[in-house]
């Protein structure tokens, strides 16, 4: 019941875009093509699942028994800047079309805060490995599922009679901003879990 609890809190409740505010500024420059998205949402998938498994390993297995938590910025940057780098040099094997679409988005995982953010999060949280995981997996399905949400809306805005004044980041914003309220209608589900 707390996995179940912490998947439901993580994608919907405390969703990492609509509700914590990690993560915008990919949030906002990727999401006018749902094909990218789509991209964006794997590439932030692995990266986050991957780096949370490293640096819950080096929290737990270094920094703890030898004293050098106050390390642990430094360490999980470090950690989470050579993990990019090879989903980078991964993407651009496999996929050189997305690898082209994403552009400068795809090194900007290693400053995304999403990535960082979760890392931090599993350790304040005193999560175990599993449920680090989960935590981990089910922060990047929300942060997915808002990605996609906002870029299938978004392309249906471009083909809408927009004003003026509102094309393009003004109404970006103004669409974020209802979906953020339409995600707080998730608030108090939580207290099911408990």
């Amino acid at each position: 019941m707390e996995i179940i609890g912490i998947i439901i809190v993580a994608v919907f409740v405390n969703n990492i875009v609509f509700s914590q505010f990690l993560g915008i500024c990919p949030f906002l420059g990727v999401s006018k093509k749902i094909d990218t998205a789509i991209g964006m949402s794997a590439a932030v998938t692995f990266v986050i699942t991957l780096s949370t498994l490293v640096t819950y390993l080096i929290q737990k297995g270094i920094l703890e028994n030898f004293g050098l938590e106050y390390l642990q910025t430094i360490t999980f940057i470090l950690v989470i800047a050579a993990l990019v780098q090879m989903v980078e040099i991964i993407i651009k094997k496999i996929s050189p079309p997305l690898y082209q679409a994403l552009g400068v988005y795809l090194p900007l995982i290693t400053t995304n805060c999403i990535i960082l953010g979760v890392a931090i999060l599993v350790i304040q949280k005193d999560f175990n490995l599993v449920e680090s995981i989960v935590y981990a997996i089910s922060t990047a399905i929300g942060y997915s599922m808002a990605l996609l949400i906002f870029s299938s809306i978004r392309e249906q805005l471009a083909l809408s009679k927009v004003p003026k004044a509102m094309q393009g980041v003004p109404i970006a914003l103004l669409t974020a901003g209802i979906l953020a309220m339409a995600f707080m209608g998730f608030s108090g589900i939580d207290q099911v879990f408990k």
